[in-house]
């Protein structure tokens, strides 16, 4: 799996050999982790993408609604359970405090999932756990876990992507809607990928949705880093970008 591809949820069960039904997932039974973001309107945390450096601010999870708990989202995140075990929020601070303070030698890992629809993710790639708040924001303690991008090669020979070449949430949400979630080559609906129009290594915009669409594997690969317009949208997309630069 590369950054950039479009998967089901059932996709995402089935590369990572579990059901996530949370968010936040310590380990799993690997060497890594694994977070499930969501920067949409309305969505239950408020992640965070820094689209100029890469970096993620990722926010922790709240109380379990309980009878003795009606309202999570008016107590502080729990850092352990009733019982004093670690919640995740628990398990990822000490992560993040342990690398701190030079008790772990080695940032945790965090492979990160991004919700773009309903049952629709889009795999953002492998990050570094480089830092955690634990701060009121006005009205309770919420946890605040820094991520920084992976940019060396890691884990299977796996190679991350530059972090400038980061589609924002709001081109792939557009993108995904415009292209009716299909490869706009053939209309396949299975094995997706966000493409680059004209290509990044030839000075295309990850950041207008002019310059990005959707296309099958297939399609992809025999793209490369050809400039092929196939559908009557893509012709402004020389043009919008180069608007997009003036301005």
């Amino acid at each position: 799996m590369q950054p950039d591809d479009i998967i089901t949820y059932l996709d995402l069960v089935n590369e990572e050999k579990a059901h996530l039904q949370k968010g936040m997932n310590y380990r799993i039974g690997k060497n890594y982790s694994v977070f499930l973001m969501s920067v949409r309107k309305n969505a239950p945390y408020a992640d965070q993408i820094n689209h100029t450096t890469g970096a993620l601010i990722y926010e922790g999870h709240d109380h379990p609604k309980t009878t003795l708990v009606p309202e999570p989202k008016s107590v502080n995140q729990p850092m352990t359970t009733s019982s004093g075990a670690w919640t995740e929020n628990g398990k990822f601070f000490k992560a993040a405090t342990d690398f701190k303070t030079g008790l772990s030698p080695n940032p945790e890992l965090i492979k990160v999932y991004e919700k773009i629809a309903n049952g629709i993710w889009c795999y953002k790639g492998f990050f570094e756990l480089v830092d955690v708040e634990h701060a009121s924001d006005g009205k309770r303690k919420v946890f605040k876990f820094h991520l920084l991008p992976i940019t060396k090669t890691i884990l299977n020979g796996n190679i991350e992507l530059p972090h400038n070449r980061i589609i924002p949430t709001h081109v792939k949400v557009e993108v995904w809607r415009r292209d009716k979630g299909k490869c706009q080559i053939c209309g396949s609906s299975k094995n997706l990928h966000y493409d680059h129009v004209i290509p990044f290594s030839k000075g295309g915009s990850s950041l207008i949705k002019e310059n990005i669409r959707i296309l099958c594997a297939k399609h992809n690969l025999e793209k490369s880093d050809k400039i092929m317009i196939l559908v009557p949208w893509i012709s402004v997309a020389a043009a919008a970008i180069t608007t997009h630069r003036m301005n």
